[in-house]
């Protein structure tokens, strides 16, 4: 057992780290691909914002419905041919969006890279869980975690620079040609996930769980969990701008630089997370002391008028620790997953980010409109206390 512990990484599994979090990094590209250029887009063919809301909405209800089924078809499958094939899906529905000239089919081509989405998730974690030794995993999600936050970094100003150079259709294009080419270095990768090498009919094989397993608690709080996250980072990410604008009359200038100080200090605190994990096995104690830290400084945002760099520091250090909580997110649950069904539990549970996406707005969204900018950040740290009750409360399995 020592000696398995003490030996060094197998190439291979560099070889499936980089390029899993190549894949990873389109995904979130993809997420954020619409939002940076929608006004043009809406301008090109006339439509409301409601109408364009269409396209995200399909994206998100697709993926919501079929991320499940798509983890129950990794595990029976192969990880490595679905993800693949999702990242074609993807890369080609945008060639279309960018292409054809019908809002509709926009609207269409957005439901079909939702599609391709449903694969990034299971597809990823079950690789990961395949081929990184136990010691070494929870370094190898943080990597993971943080290319996909890269991936949402680079989307607005490339796509913006692109648009400038070449127009809203050529950036389309390009990013779904880009998604191909990371679909080609995935495809290289050697096939040893557990549905080419294991024998079929395998006791491991019949322990697997099937739909009546993913109800059980231990996964349904990590559901409960993953929606929560998501309802935080949403809520930051679309309404702290107009609300810090309307809560103290802060430029959005500054609002702006808070919230690039979020999302770079999140990235940080990620990797950092990723060194915590393979230190400790008391995951859910970090994740806790995660939230309860990002409560507290959004909590002082909420109530305290800091000023301009006082401001940027407190949201900084909110997304330093919501980053820093990740790696132990997805050590979770993993602790509560079978071998052999990483595909369909991660993706029943990730399913909770697209959860979020839809309720976040339906929340967030009247509280703007009435006029009560505080209590955004108000209720983004009680979401903090929500979760933390449910890794607190979580059951083994």
């Amino acid at each position: 057992m020592t000696q398995a512990v003490l030996a060094p990484a197998r190439p291979s599994q560099m070889r499936v780290l980089g390029p899993i979090s190549a894949a990873h990094f389109v995904s979130h590209y993809y997420i954020l691909l619409l939002a940076p250029l929608l006004p043009f887009v809406r301008a090109d063919y006339g439509v409301s914002y409601t109408e364009i809301g269409f396209a995200l909405a399909a994206f998100n209800f697709v993926s919501a419905v079929l991320q499940t089924p798509a983890g129950f078809l990794v595990d029976r499958l192969g990880a490595r041919a679905l993800l693949t094939a999702g990242l074609i899906v993807g890369g080609a529905a945008f060639i279309a969006a960018g292409l054809l000239q019908s809002f509709w089919m926009l609207v269409g081509m957005f439901a079909l890279a939702g599609l391709g989405n449903t694969v990034y998730h299971p597809a990823d974690y079950a690789l990961l869980s395949q081929h990184i030794p136990p010691q070494r995993i929870g370094q190898a999600f943080s990597v993971h975690t943080f290319a996909g936050m890269l991936g949402s970094a680079a989307a607005p100003p490339t796509l913006l620079l692109m648009h400038d150079a070449w127009g809203w259709r050529s950036a389309f294009v390009v990013s779904g040609i880009a998604g191909i080419l990371v679909a080609g270095i995935v495809a290289l990768m050697p096939d040893t996930s557990i549905a080419a090498r294991a024998p079929k009919h395998t006791d491991a094989e019949k322990q697997t769980p099937d739909w009546h397993g993913l109800v059980s608690a231990p996964i349904l709080l990590n559901l409960f969990f993953f929606m929560l996250l998501a309802m935080i980072t949403a809520s930051i990410y679309n309404y702290s701008v107009v609300a810090l604008g309307g809560l103290y009359g802060t430029p959005m200038g500054i609002a702006n630089a808070g919230l690039t100080g979020f999302l770079l200090a999140s990235s940080g605190g990620v990797l950092v997370g990723g060194l915590l994990v393979g230190r400790t096995s008391r995951h859910a104690l970090v994740a806790g002391l995660g939230l309860a830290a990002t409560a507290v400084f959004v909590a002082l945002v909420a109530l305290v008028d800091l000023g301009s760099l006082g401001l940027v520091a407190a949201l900084s250090l909110a997304g330093f620790f919501s980053g820093v909580i990740m790696p132990s997110r997805d050590m979770i649950v993993r602790e509560v997953t079978p071998a052999g069904s990483f595909g369909k539990v991660f993706g029943f549970v990730t399913t909770g980010f697209n959860l979020g996406g839809i309720v976040a707005p339906l929340i967030f969204g009247p509280i703007m409109d009435h006029a009560s900018p505080r209590l955004v950040f108000v209720a983004v740290a009680l979401l903090c206390l929500m979760s933390i009750a449910t890794v607190a409360s979580r059951p083994r399995r």
